[in-house]
């Protein structure tokens, strides 16, 4: 499942991903939204939020974020500006330390508990 966040500062997009994870879902809500805020010049702060219950994607969804990631998420790279990861799942961690280098912008780990923090980090504009 994934869900949108509410009550987030107007420049982070925000959702919470949770149990399994469809193709019908990731175009439906992530993709729209990312791609709206791309489109719009936004720079990206993505807060995700990923249940400790989350089982990833479903091949459908896991191709879904493969083409997003090499089409248009790379076409505006310089658009990534910070992704916050709130997790407590340990596969969460291990997944950012391997493939960290290769995901646009910064990017940090939260533990859930910091979840405030990590919207703090993505509300204030780097440099400031």
């Amino acid at each position: 499942m994934i869900e949108v966040l509410p009550d987030l500062p107007e420049t982070v997009l925000g959702f919470r991903f949770a149990g399994s994870v469809t193709r019908e879902e990731y175009r439906t809500v992530f993709l729209p939204r990312t791609r709206a805020a791309l489109g719009e010049g936004w720079r990206i702060r993505l807060l995700v939020v990923v249940d400790d219950d989350c089982g990833w994607f479903q091949p459908g969804a896991f191709w879904e974020d493969l083409k997003f990631g090499l089409g248009t998420a790379l076409r505006h790279h310089s658009l990534w500006e910070r992704i916050a990861l709130v997790s407590d799942a340990e596969w969460v961690t291990r997944a950012l330390t391997v493939f960290g280098r290769t995901i646009p912008g910064e990017v940090r780990h939260f533990p859930r508990a910091d979840l405030a923090a990590a919207t703090d980090w993505l509300a204030v504009r780097p440099g400031h």
